[in-house]
């Protein structure tokens, strides 16, 4: 049996930032940094709205007609080059310890938001994705990257912590604790084939003639993920979250209970009716 879609979901009004732009076509969710003259440079206001919206995303993953994926792309040349220096950094200074102390929870509430979040994430990395920018490209799922495009940990390089909103979390279990390491302590750039021969980039894709490409094949992984089982894509991104905190005995059982669960979805019957008939499954 399916589980009923609650009307409040359904309804659940999506917030309309003012900091970036969302849209959602063809079942996928679309995030555009909009501060293309800045690289994209996060505000406290792009901070809180963008959590907002993962939160909301999140609540709605089970309502009928929404966004089965998203993309997280920013406008013009770049991806995001991180916290802007005048809206947040040289505003830091004048902060105490308890202001700050609330700050970098609040930068730490997004990352947890997009892990939180059910959809699958895919971050189309153009050209810069540094500080902040390379933290959200890394917590999302899947990352393209354009050939001439790098991260840039660059934390210590400001005399700051390498492990900042959670990047010493998630890095070592992306790229190992070798590379974590280097990376983190030494805050150099990190350019796409090096982060493809790590794992950090899901695909590399040559943007030189046409900067639009890697949006494009952002997009094309995107819609891939929503045009096939939902149900199914929310649970592994919720079990690949949920097993980093538990034991191996733990995890087997968690996902004996979570393929049992599946196995009473619609699709999973679909996708053996299908096989038989030998024509594509329709999802439901």
């Amino acid at each position: 049996m399916t589980r009923p879609v609650d009307p409040d979901l359904r309804d659940l009004p999506l917030p309309r930032p003012e900091s970036f732009s969302y849209e959602e076509r063809e079942r996928v969710g679309v995030i555009t940094l909009t501060r293309p003259d800045r690289f994209n440079a996060l505000t406290f206001q792009v901070y809180r709205e963008l959590t907002d919206l993962f939160t909301v995303i999140d609540r709605r993953a089970h309502a009928e007609g929404g966004a089965r994926a998203l993309v997280l792309q920013g406008a013009g040349r770049a991806f995001c080059g991180g916290g802007d220096v005048d809206d947040i950094i040289t505003r830091l200074f004048e902060r105490d310890a308890e202001a700050l102390l609330r700050f970098t929870r609040m930068t730490g509430e997004l990352i947890h938001a997009m892990r939180r979040c059910k959809l699958p994430i895919v971050a189309s990395v153009k050209r810069v994705a540094a500080g902040a920018g390379a933290v959200m490209a890394l917590a999302s799922d899947l990352r393209v990257m354009g050939k001439g495009s790098f991260f840039a940990f660059l934390f210590p390089q400001v005399g700051l912590s390498g492990a900042d909103m959670g990047a010493s979390w998630l890095l070592p279990r992306v790229v190992g604790l070798g590379h974590a390491s280097e990376i983190l302590l030494l805050g150099d750039r990190v350019p796409a084939d090096r982060c493809a021969q790590i794992g950090l980039a899901t695909q590399v894709v040559d943007d030189e003639p046409d900067r639009d490409a890697v949006d494009r094949a952002a997009f094309a992984l995107a819609k891939r993920l929503a045009d096939g089982p939902h149900f199914a894509a929310r649970m592994t991104k919720t079990m690949l979250q949920q097993e980093l905190d538990m034991d191996f005995t733990a995890a087997i059982e968690a996902e004996a209970q979570t393929q049992a669960l599946c196995m009473q979805h619609p699709d999973f019957a679909e996708a053996d009716q299908a096989r038989q008939q030998k024509r594509p499954p329709s999802w439901r």
